[in-house]
């Protein structure tokens, strides 16, 4: 589809694109700005990435006519009033088929793996030598599983999810399920925002009960090697856990929260989008994450502190409770 026909077809009466087409390439799809190809549309939102235009290959970007003159010659702005609203219903052109449950035969499963009854396969389905596949659980279309892994009773894994080597799955948990992404009109209505990435559990990753780890926007959400995930946690679309990092029960990264290796999060951590945790730091429980914080560092409380100067913060405050009380 040529990227004008894209764009009616996409918009209609609800986005007006400012800007004149002036290469009507084929458009193959949407992908953030480091990853986008010349037959690609990005966006920009907000001005602090700005700075990734320069190096982009995509082929056109959505964008705010304040800040048209920073894409490179190489690139065609699409200038737009809400780029948000302009991606998410863009997005919607290549949302991709829901899964159906039928049998198929075309799925490769290992001799040595165990499927047991009530289990539901989708098509081009792999998995791999001595994996369990317990009760109850449904695997979509395109999803690959490693060698002896555990998939725990009522587990779902959306389309196109990956799973590692030695993987546990506990019961009741959803890998690759849409995020929660919307764009909102001038008069605030929501429109939903496809997810068409995917979700990648590397080796050795551990995930709790009732874990939801959503798919990306595009690109890839990513747990990676010797991760380790309590019950009921929130992983959202686009975060990156590190290695051999810790999150403790009830955790919920926002969008795009990355973190470094050997991240210790304790219970009830929340982070703020677009954050990074650097390696090696550690959050205290009920921590809220609302900037970058550096590696080997310890943090706690709500707004975030290092962790030495919250304690004193919070002995101080209840030093000064009790006096109030006392008078």
């Amino acid at each position: 589809m040529k990227l004008s026909e894209a764009l009616n077809k996409a918009f209609g009466t609800h986005v007006v694109v400012h800007s004149n087409i002036t290469n009507d390439f084929v458009l193959e799809g949407l992908a953030p700005l480091e990853s986008a190809t010349q037959h690609q549309v990005s966006y920009i939102q907000q001005e602090q990435y700005i700075k990734d235009l320069k190096d982009s290959k995509a082929g056109a970007v959505l964008i705010k006519d304040s800040i048209k003159d920073k894409v490179p010659t190489h690139m065609q702005p699409l200038v737009v009033d809400n780029p948000h609203l302009a991606f998410a219903l863009l997005s919607q052109l290549f949302a991709k088929g829901d899964f159906i449950a039928k049998p198929h035969t075309d799925s490769v499963i290992d001799k040595t793996a165990s499927i047991a009854a009530n289990v539901v396969l989708g098509k081009h389905v792999s998995i791999g030598a001595h994996t369990m596949i317990m009760p109850g659980v449904v695997i979509a279309d395109n999803v690959s599983i490693g060698s002896y892994c555990k998939i725990y009773p009522n587990v779902v894994i959306y389309r196109e999810s990956i799973i590692g080597d030695r993987v546990l799955i506990h019961a009741g948990s959803v890998i690759g399920s849409d995020g929660f992404g919307y764009a909102q009109n001038a008069l605030g209505e929501h429109t939903k925002i496809e997810h068409n990435g995917r979700t990648i559990i590397e080796d050795d990753v551990e995930i709790g009960a009732n874990n939801v780890v959503d798919r990306a926007v595009f690109g890839e959400t990513r747990i990676k090697k010797g991760s380790k995930i309590g019950h009921s946690c929130v992983i959202a679309h686009n975060s990156i856990v590190g290695e051999h990092s810790l999150l403790v029960a009830q955790v919920g990264l926002a969008g795009s929260t990355t973190t470094g290796r050997n991240v210790v999060l304790g219970g009830q951590v929340g982070t703020g989008g677009h954050v990074h945790i650097g390696d090696f730091t550690q959050v205290a429980g009920r921590g809220a994450v609302s900037k970058n914080l550096p590696p080997k560092s310890k943090w706690g409380g709500h707004p975030i502190m290092q962790l030495d100067e919250w304690m004193k913060f919070y002995v101080n405050l209840r030093r000064m409770l009790k006096e109030r009380d006392k008078s």
